[in-house]
C-alpha cells in the first residue's frame, strides 16, 4: 500500500455530505485466515502513532501517595489506594464507564485488581503493561498521558474486523495518511501471514460510508 492510495481514499471520504461537527476518521481493518480461538493468533497491538489523532481520551489514575499530586495536576480523575475500600461496586462501575483509559501504579496492582479488576475487565479497560498503562511510582505522568493520547489499540474480539480512530476531519490529510500507513506497515510485519492476513483496509468518517483503500483477494 502506498500513501497515494490512502490520500485518494481520504479525498473520496471527504466528498461525502458534511456534518455539523468535526468527525473522526476511523480505519477499518478486515482480516482473514486467522483463528481467534487459537491464543497464538490473538491480535492485540498497541501502537504510538506518528501524528496526534485529535481524539481526546479521558485518563483515570489508580495510584498511591507517591503519584497523588501529579495525578491531581495531570489526569482527568484518580483514586488513591487508601480510598479504594470506600468505593462500592456502583461507584466503581460509574468510574469504569466514564473514563476511556486507566493507568495503574505498579506496586499496588494487587489492591487495584481486588477493587477494580472485575468491572474494568468486563469493559476491556484493565490497565495493560503492553500499553504502558502500568507505571512505576516515580513515573512522569505528563509523558505517560502524551503517549497514551497518541496510542492506537489494534485488537480482535469476536470477529476479524478492527476499527481504530486515526484522525479528525480538520487534520491535514497527509498526517491522517501517515497514521494509516504506519498501522498498515506494522501489521504487515507482525500478522501470521503478513499482508495475506489482511482482507481489506477501509476508511470512513463517524457518520460516513466506508471507502476501500486497498484489498487482498
Amino acid at each position: 500500500m502506498e500513501k497515494k492510495q490512502i490520500l485518494e481514499a481520504l479525498k473520496k471520504v471527504k466528498e461525502q455530505p458534511k456534518k455539523k461537527f468535526n468527525q473522526t476518521f476511523d480505519l477499518i481493518i478486515n482480516l482473514k485466515g486467522i483463528n481467534l480461538k487459537d491464543p497464538n493468533q490473538k491480535i492485540e497491538y498497541y501502537l504510538v502513532l506518528p501524528k496526534a489523532t485529535g481524539v481526546k481520551k479521558t485518563i483515570y489514575g489508580l495510584v498511591d501517595k507517591e503519584l497523588m499530586n501529579p495525578a491531581r495536576d495531570t489526569l482527568d480523575g484518580f483514586s488513591v489506594k487508601d480510598d479504594f475500600k470506600n468505593l462500592d461496586d456502583k461507584q466503581v462501575k460509574k468510574i469504569a464507564g466514564k473514563y476511556d483509559i486507566f493507568i495503574a501504579q505498579a506496586n499496588i496492582m494487587v489492591d487495584i485488581a481486588k477493587r477494580f479488576g472485575k468491572l474494568l475487565g468486563m469493559k476491556g479497560k484493565m490497565p495493560s503493561p503492553k500499553a504502558g498503562q502500568v507505571i512505576p511510582p516515580d513515573a512522569n505522568l505528563k509523558d505517560v498521558c502524551h503517549k497514551l493520547q497518541n496510542m492506537a489499540r489494534i485488537i480482535t474480539k469476536k470477529d476479524l474486523s478492527i476499527k481504530v480512530p486515526v484522525g479528525k476531519e480538520d487534520m491535514k490529510e497527509e498526517d491522517v495518511a501517515e497514521n494509516i500507513l504506519f498501522i498498515y506497515t506494522y501489521l504487515v510485519q507482525h500478522l501470521p501471514q503478513e499482508k495475506h492476513s489482511i482482507k481489506n483496509f477501509m476508511i470512513k468518517t463517524t457518520m460516513g460510508k466506508p471507502v476501500v483503500i486497498g484489498k487482498n483477494d
